[in-house]
Parts: C-alpha cells; sequence; structure tokens
C-alpha cells in the first residue's frame, strides 16, 4: 500500500471520536486496550475506513491527555491483531481488508448458478418482448444507415427528457446522454470528474461498484453514515464530511438507497443538495431505483430540482424497471458538463445498441404501467421474504423497505457475513457479503437478502441461511476479534 493512496485522520478528530471522558468512566481493564477496542470499533464501523493514515502516537497522546507509552500499547494491540501496520519512515495506517473479488465477479456464471443473489437483479418486464417486437419493426428503415447513435437516438433521448419534465425537472433531449446501463453512467461521470486524490463522499453502507470506481481512478471514499430512520443526521454528517475532508464530489441514492432501503424526504434533499452546493461539491445523484416505490408512496421532487442545475449530474437506467439485459441507461446534467461527460464517454462507447434504444423509447411511452407491474411482482417477492426471514431467521432483524429491491439485514450475535457467504456458496446459494457495500470493515454484521427471484428461489435461498445460521452461531468464547475472513 502506497501512503499516497490514503486518507488521514488528525489526532483532534480521532480523540473526538475515541472519547477519552467516557474511557475513564469504564471499570475493569488496562487504559490501552479501551483505546484500542475504541479504535477497533471506530474501524469495524467505517468511522476510520482501510487505508487511512493514524496520527502519531505523541499527538494522539497528547490530544487524548494520556501518556505516549498508552498510546503505543495501544497500537501494538492492534497490530499484532493484523487492524493496523506502521510502515517505516511513512506512518500508521489501518489495514486493508483484504483481497475482495471484484463485484462484477461475486456472482460468478450467473447464468449457470443455481441461486444467484449477488444481484439485486429482477426478472424481464412482461412488457419487455412486445416492446422489442415494435423496435424490430422500426429499425429496419435505419439499416441503410451507419447504426451508430454516439449520444443516443433522439428520440429516446427525447422520451428522458419528456420523462423528468414529467416529475418536475425542465428538461432537454441536450441535457440527456443516453449510456449502456448505469454502470456505463456512472464510470462516464467519475472518470470525467474524479482527479487523482480526490474525495468522494459516500453514503454509508452504498453501492460497492461506486467505490470500485473511485479506487480504480485514484480517488477516495469518505464513507457518511445512512440510517433509514434518521435521515436528518445524514445531512449533518455529510456536511462534516465535506467540511473535514474538502471532497470534489459526491456520490448519493436519495431513492430506496442501495442496500440501505433508505429515502430521503423532500425537505432533507433539498437541504442535503444545498449543503453539498455551498461546500463546492458536485452531486452524482444515482436515481436507478427512484421508481421502485412498493406501497403507494407517492413521488417525490428529483434531488437537485431545487438547486442551481450545475450542482447535480443525474444517472438513471431500465435496469431495474425493466431488466437488466436492457442495456439503456443516461446521464442528465446541464450542458456544460454534459458535454465534458459524452466527451469522456466517447472514448469508451461508440454507439448504444440502437434496437435497444428502440425498445426504451416503447417501454417509456407506457411507463406508469413498466413501474405498476414491477411494483406488484416485488411486493409479493419482498412480503414472502419477509415472512421466511421471520419464520425461519428470528434473530434476523431488518428494516421493512416501502421500495427498491433487498432487505438489509442485521445478524445475529456471533455470525459474520463474510463466513456465512463462504458457506452458503458450498451449498449453491451465493450471496454478496456485507463488507462489500462498506469502505472498510463495516457491515460484516450485516446481510443484503435480494427479492428479485422466483418465490421458490428465495424459499430455497432463506432455507439453506436458516440451516446454516443453526449450525454456525458459535459461543461468545469463540467469537473472534481479529479482522473478518474476506471471501
Amino acid at each position: 500500500m502506497d501512503s499516497f493512496d490514503a486518507s488521514a485522520i488528525t489526532a483532534p478528530d480521532l480523540a473526538a471520536r475515541i472519547d477519552p471522558s467516557t474511557l475513564r468512566n469504564r471499570s475493569g481493564g488496562p487504559l490501552y486496550l479501551e483505546i484500542a477496542d475504541e479504535l477497533r470499533r471506530l474501524i469495524e464501523n467505517g468511522e476510520v475506513s482501510a487505508h487511512t493514515r493514524l496520527p502519531a502516537e505523541r499527538a494522539l497522546s497528547i490530544s487524548l491527555d494520556v501518556s505516549r507509552v498508552t498510546v503505543a500499547s495501544a497500537y501494538g494491540h492492534l497490530r499484532e491483531g493484523g487492524w493496523i501496520s506502521a510502515q517505516r519512515g511513512s506512518g500508521t495506517y489501518v489495514s486493508p481488508t483484504g483481497s475482495l473479488p471484484s463485484w462484477g465477479s461475486l456472482a460468478g456464471d450467473r447464468e449457470t448458478a443455481n441461486l444467484e443473489f449477488v444481484n439485486a437483479s429482477p426478472s424481464a418486464s412482461p412488457l419487455l418482448s412486445d416492446a422489442y417486437g415494435v423496435a424490430a419493426e422500426k429499425i429496419r428503415v435505419r439499416f441503410n444507415l451507419g447504426g451508430y447513435a454516439p449520444s443516443g437516438l433522439f428520440e429516446l433521448r427525447e422520451s428522458i427528457a419528456a420523462y423528468y419534465r414529467g416529475r418536475g425537472v425542465p428538461t432537454t433531449a441536450d441535457n440527456i446522454l443516453v449510456t449502456s446501463g448505469a454502470t456505463d453512467a456512472i464510470h462516464a461521470v467519475l472518470a470525467t470528474f474524479t482527479e487523482p486524490g480526490a474525495r468522494v463522499l459516500v453514503e454509508h453502507p452504498t453501492y460497492p461498484g461506486v467505490v470500485e470506481l473511485v479506487n480504480s481512478l485514484g480517488g477516495r471514499c469518505i464513507p457518511v453514515p445512512i440510517d433509514p430512520d434518521n435521515t436528518d443526521e445524514f445531512v449533518a454528517a455529510a456536511d462534516r464530511s465535506a467540511r473535514q475532508s474538502a471532497p470534489t464530489l459526491a456520490y448519493f441514492m436519495p431513492d430506496f438507497s442501495n442496500p440501505s432501503g433508505a429515502r430521503l424526504p423532500l425537505s432533507t434533499r433539498r437541504q442535503l443538495s444545498a449543503t453539498m452546493h455551498r461546500h463546492g461539491v458536485l452531486t452524482i445523484v444515482d436515481e436507478v431505483a427512484a421508481d421502485l416505490s412498493l406501497d403507494g408512496s407517492p413521488d417525490i421532487e428529483p434531488f437537485g430540482a431545487a438547486t442551481p442545475d450545475v450542482a447535480t449530474v443525474t444517472v438513471g437506467s431500465t435496469s431495474k424497471t425493466v431488466w437488466g439485459g436492457l442495456r439503456v441507461g443516461w446521464v442528465r446534467a446541464e450542458a456544460g458538463l454534459l458535454a465534458r461527460v459524452a466527451a469522456t464517454y466517447a472514448q469508451r462507447q461508440l454507439s448504444v445498441s440502437i434496437i435497444d434504444q428502440l425498445a426504451a423509447v416503447e417501454l417509456l411511452g407506457k411507463y406508469d404501467e413498466v413501474r405498476r407491474v414491477r411494483a406488484e411482482a416485488s411486493r409479493t417477492a419482498r412480503d414472502h421474504t419477509i415472512a421466511l426471514i421471520r419464520d425461519h431467521l428470528p434473530g434476523w432483524h431488518f428494516r421493512v423497505p416501502d421500495g427498491g429491491l433487498a432487505l438489509w439485514c442485521s445478524l445475529p450475535d456471533g455470525i459474520r457475513s463474510s463466513h456465512l457467504v463462504a458457506d452458503a456458496q458450498s451449498q449453491g446459494l451465493l450471496l454478496a457479503p456485507g463488507l462489500r457495500f462498506g469502505t472498510g470493515y463495516a457491515f460484516d454484521d450485516r446481510q443484503r437478502i435480494p427479492f428479485t427471484r422466483s418465490l421458490s428461489d428465495i424459499t430455497s435461498a432463506i432455507e439453506i441461511l436458516a440451516r446454516l445460521s443453526s449450525e454456525n452461531i458459535p459461543t461468545p468464547a469463540a467469537a473472534s476479534s481479529t479482522p473478518a475472513a474476506v471471501v
């Protein structure tokens, strides 16, 4: 690990999070072990992420008002446990979580996987077949053309623009760039605006693909904890992180966030958008799940609608409402910003499939029906999954989301997601470990369960998890205090 690739935390900031007054009120063990436990807690929950450079022993001892020997002993204890490591002449760093497989490779061969629950990707909309039939007829008149549409077919860009106008956001076709799915859209935006060393605020937990992309571009993700039941605190936390870390970008999912299911109320999203604009942070808004309301909750004003258009770049897709195999996504932005993204994207992709674009035009023309059909199927699958978990996994806890495509479950004490996922794989069940949704050691006590497979597959998956959970709950004495193994 190279030191320049890490963020750093100052001694006063770390001391404030440790809270030495609380330590001294405890009874029992030595002070250095209590400090080590607090540091380990901060690393585990993601407040101090992997690769972060820790303060020097002397600086932290001053901020904590303890002896340098006490801090040195705490650091030594954490080094022995593998939580931190020292680099000669460079400092002390939080250790990486290990060699995580890429997000795209976790599911293995999706076509042959028995029970693939890595991706929250639903089966195709029943409206898709007819849409391709219409597209197949319409494409015939284009056979004498070159077959490329670098920014996207005009009729599709106009359909997407009309979708945003219907949500109260003035938009023209010139504000839309069509991409081959949401991942391509996110990559194009991040590649355009992420400079080496750039800080990017992300809600925590978050979509793993974004963390990978930011890291690959030489940036650093700054995690901002989000609680679906207290979204106002998320605004305050994002404000603090922006002041402390000086980010240039933020990546948020304001509607049914993956995996937490959080949805920001109108006042909260307006305040968050204004806060990011005040700090000069360009916000990337992922709306892939925005149309996945399951319980009839009303649509909410799109994030950034009340903020100057140059403050927000929005990403959307048909992957969740229609089908992941329909490779149509988009970027919506102010014309100047969009031109920069389009120039980046042109280096990666000449054109999105014309027949896919024509099918998307047809589907957007009846999008209310597309949403209704998806909501009905997903609501049935969600309620089926909830009932099974409550019956077979009573120690698992979760917040029932009113939208999205997955449950974000808290595991019983003593069960680690990374171990559970490894055991499940041997039974033919593929899952994403909770660690993948964080920036470090966080969320190994969480498990995402998508409700996007058939009801019979969901039943089989929960039965496997119930069997593994009952077989593998360790006694408190056997529970590991070292960093989790990584699958």
